[in-house]
């Protein structure tokens, strides 16, 4: 069998699996032993062993369960409820005030957790109903909160960063810095388009009333709620960034004050300690098996010598490279719509990767422009995750999912247009890293 005809094979045999609901970890684990048996023999399955052991014992790797501690833990503190009656009292009586104020919240959850769910689920929560009774547009109250969320993958520390940097050997500290930058600009892009928009129709995100105003002393009291925030930031990003701590080392540091704001804030007991726990057992375990069949598919991928020809069929194309790195970002936003981001990594960096460095491009440029395109999956329709998430959290208010559909496109096209923003100056990335070593 040709080696055409086997990447073929094996990659419509991985679509034809999923295509029938295979849960992801089996069709990459299924498809890597098949092909591991056709090429190397049955006696080569004991690899699969080894590189489970090397792999879920990374350092690299045993920060993400600690990533999603802290996230569990922050989410049950009540430190949201906090940053959320801050911003309430200081920005409510600006239009859109509170859908801005719930963008930044949602930057600096980002800051804090390095996963997306959180930010949606939390603000979904506690903003939502807010923002509807108060007479906002259904479009900007659940826009903001669903592209908000989406700011936690790409603001440091990321879980998708650090999955990204292992399967490419790119650093994990420069590609957080070089989201530092991005992630801001987002964040300030979704916040002006939502002034401007209230500017103009101010039914859309109507100030509060003078009598629910605060003295300025309150609104000073408010601010203590960012003093934690601040400082778990500071102690998860800052020491990483003066090359004090590794990225392990950083998501331990603030897992452990993730801890002390949840007994500061009197919301510990036991029962949230367990339930936080065995959630991140849950998801950490579900990461690690599906990063076990991701590596395992790269290697007999590239032990087939598949990466190399897929890589130098296209750099013999007589295309602009450029060309190329723009048709690379329309199949992954087409993915997006349809795949989660655990599943486009798997796929697209094995291809993509070879690719990218025959071409010259810089890995790291490559790498945020990849974890914008997976904030672009997550708010896409059909399948978005946040869509869903506010589906569960937005119906019981009146809202169906035609409408949050409807409330996204705006900001699908500000992640557009940060995208092209990259892509025409990369220095927007690449600058913060430039500046430090590692």
């Amino acid at each position: 069998m040709t080696l055409g005809l086997t990447t073929i094979l094996f990659f419509g045999l991985l679509i034809l699996l999923m295509a029938l609901g295979v849960p992801l970890v089996f069709s990459f684990g299924s498809v890597a032993i098949l092909f591991i048996i056709m090429h190397m023999g049955v006696d080569a399955l004991y690899l699969i062993a080894g590189t489970a052991f090397q792999q879920w014992t990374s350092p690299i790797l045993l920060s993400i369960p600690l990533f999603i501690l802290m996230a569990n833990l922050l989410q049950r503190s009540g430190i949201a409820e906090d940053l959320y009656q801050m911003m309430y009292l200081w920005f409510g009586r600006i239009r859109g005030g509170l859908a801005m104020g719930t963008v930044a919240i949602c930057a600096i959850f980002g800051a804090m957790a390095g996963i997306s769910a959180v930010g949606t689920v939390t603000m979904g929560m506690i903003a939502l109903p807010s923002m509807l009774k108060r007479g906002y547009s259904k479009d900007i109250a659940v826009g903001c909160i669903s592209a908000g969320g989406t700011l936690g993958i790409l603001i440091p520390p990321s879980v998708l960063m650090i999955v990204y940097g292992y399967l490419t050997g790119a650093s994990v500290g420069k590609l957080f810095m070089a989201g530092l930058i991005p992630g801001l600009l987002l964040a300030s892009l979704f916040m002006a388009y939502i002034g401007i928009r209230c500017l103009i129709d101010p039914k859309l995100g109507p100030a509060i009333s003078a009598e629910d105003d605060v003295s300025f002393s309150t609104k000073l009291r408010s601010l203590g709620s960012v003093i934690m925030p601040i400082i778990l930031i500071g102690l998860v990003l800052g020491l990483m960034y003066m090359g004090v701590c590794t990225a392990m080392e950083a998501a331990a540091i603030g897992t452990f004050g993730a801890l002390v704001v949840l007994i500061a804030k009197k919301r510990f007991s036991w029962k949230v300690l367990h339930e936080s726990v065995t959630g991140t057992c849950r998801m950490s375990s579900m990461v690690m098996w599906i990063f076990l069949g991701a590596v395992l598919f790269s290697h007999i991928y590239s032990a087939m010598g598949a990466a190399s020809m897929v890589a130098d069929f296209f750099t013999s194309l007589d295309v602009n490279r450029w060309v190329m790195m723009v048709c690379m970002q329309l199949v992954m936003i087409a993915l997006g719509c349809f795949m989660d981001p655990g599943g486009i990594i798997v796929i697209c960096i094995p291809v993509f990767m070879p690719i990218i460095e025959k071409l010259g491009f810089d890995p790291i440029w490559f790498g945020i422009m990849f974890v914008i395109n997976m904030e672009l999956g997550y708010i896409t329709p059909p399948f978005g995750f946040n869509l869903f998430y506010m589906k569960a959290l937005a119906t019981p208010m009146g809202v169906n999912m035609q409408e949050i559909y409807r409330s996204v496109i705006p900001f699908v096209l500000l992640m557009v247009l940060l995208l092209i923003m990259i892509m025409v100056w990369p220095e927007i990335t690449l600058w913060l890293p430039n500046q430090l070593k590692f």
